[in-house]
């Protein structure tokens, strides 16, 4: 979330899956250090805090609330696992929404609090969530324990006195149902969403346009854009904003084959300077078979991945050089290994055995002994 200045902006990290489907209750703050023509340097710095701790999560929302000349990040939502006394073998995997609990996080001493507030009455997860000055508006999402989406549309409000913070929550009407949708802002006071799904196995086509005057907030459809055929016909969607009114979306491609690697990339221009007739439509669509392990989409999620070390952006010379040797060898490694005695998984003639797998096998976590990874189709399942 950035800052008043370009260089001083910061982007604050926390929770998300890793590719082994752990999560991370880490949280990072990452900003500019050095920008020429040539490179921008970042540095990546682990927040450490105190108080109450959000858990790990995913699916949950992170903003700043400016008050008073003063700020502090706002944590809503998101699913964990369940707890580690319930968690066997058959349930390791099993999630549950998080409490719906407002953390306030204070990056600069480190602090962390939660509020409970009577309004916020279940979990929601892959909300949308917009931030203007002091409030934060909360719209859709999904409740895992009743698997609905409700028309949800809550008002958030931070006060940041000298003493404590006051939390307040007000339920506004007109609400939309939707998860994992794209929010993109066109002008200062106007924000548009884009994609999402308005049932698990159904891509919710309109977009809306979210418009605020005189502390109020307003939901419309806006014209809907004119999908390509393929778009209409996938399944699944994802996608994140790219600023200016922008929006970044991705499909499938050709997923016939046993482990395509194919997806499509569209742009879909929102912003009102471009009035045209070809406003809100996409452009620019392109094929790319980059690996689509760090990008797979699964259900209402989107899975991104952040290796770097806390303090790996501080050289200077790292950002030039390139050694092979450093790249792990996944004929030995990792996936491709022999998971157990009977393993019978061939990095040569491997093909998906659920669904939800593109090019590299599923792996369970096995909590007998000390614990280690099997490979799903060698363990003997329902």
């Amino acid at each position: 979330k950035g800052g008043l200045e370009s260089e001083r902006q910061q982007y604050i990290i926390h929770g998300g899956k890793t590719p082994n489907n752990e999560l991370s209750d880490k949280m990072y703050v990452m900003s500019v250090v050095c920008k020429n023509n040539k490179k921008v340097t970042f540095r990546c710095t682990e927040k450490d805090l105190v108080g109450d701790v959000p858990e790990a999560r995913y699916g949950h929302s992170i903003d700043v609330v400016y008050s008073r000349g003063k700020s502090m990040g706002v944590v809503f939502g998101g699913r964990s696992y369940i707890p580690s006394a319930q968690r066997t073998t058959e349930k390791w995997n099993t999630v549950a929404d998080c409490l719906p609990h407002v953390f306030l996080v204070d990056f600069e001493f480190g602090c962390s609090t939660s509020y409970i507030l009577p309004e916020l009455q279940d979990g929601l997860s892959f909300h949308v969530s917009i931030a203007r000055n002091d409030t934060i508006y909360i719209l859709g999402g999904h409740s895992l324990a009743n698997n609905i989406r409700p028309a949800n549309l809550y008002r958030i409000r931070v006060d940041l006195p000298l003493g404590s913070p006051a939390v307040n929550c007000t339920v506004l009407p007109g609400g939309l149902s939707v998860s994992s949708a794209i929010l993109t802002q066109t002008n200062n006071d106007e924000f548009v969403i884009v994609g999402g799904y308005q049932l698990e196995n159904q891509k919710r086509m309109v977009c809306n346009i979210v418009s605020f005057e005189d502390n109020k907030i307003e939901i419309r459809e806006m014209e809907t854009p004119d999908w390509t055929p393929d778009i209409k016909h996938s399944k699944i969607w994802f996608g994140s904003n790219m600023g200016n009114g922008t929006v970044f979306l991705g499909i499938p491609g050709d997923n016939k084959q046993a482990a395509s690697e194919t997806y499509y990339f569209y742009m879909l221009k929102c912003a009102e300077d471009d009035v045209n007739e070809d406003q809100k439509t996409f452009t620019n669509s392109q094929t790319s078979t980059e690996d689509p392990g760090d990008s797979t989409p699964f259900e209402d999620s989107e899975e991104f991945c952040f290796s770097a070390e806390a303090n790996s952006f501080n050289g200077d010379d790292e950002f030039d050089t390139y050694n092979e040797d450093d790249e792990e060898d996944e004929s030995v490694t990792g996936y491709w290994i022999t998971c157990c005695s009977t393993c019978d998984v061939d990095i040569n003639t491997w093909v998906p055995f659920y669904s939800t797998e593109l090019n590299k096998p599923a792996m369970i976590y096995c909590s007998h002994g000390d614990g280690h990874w099997v490979h799903a189709q060698c363990m003997d399942l329902a």
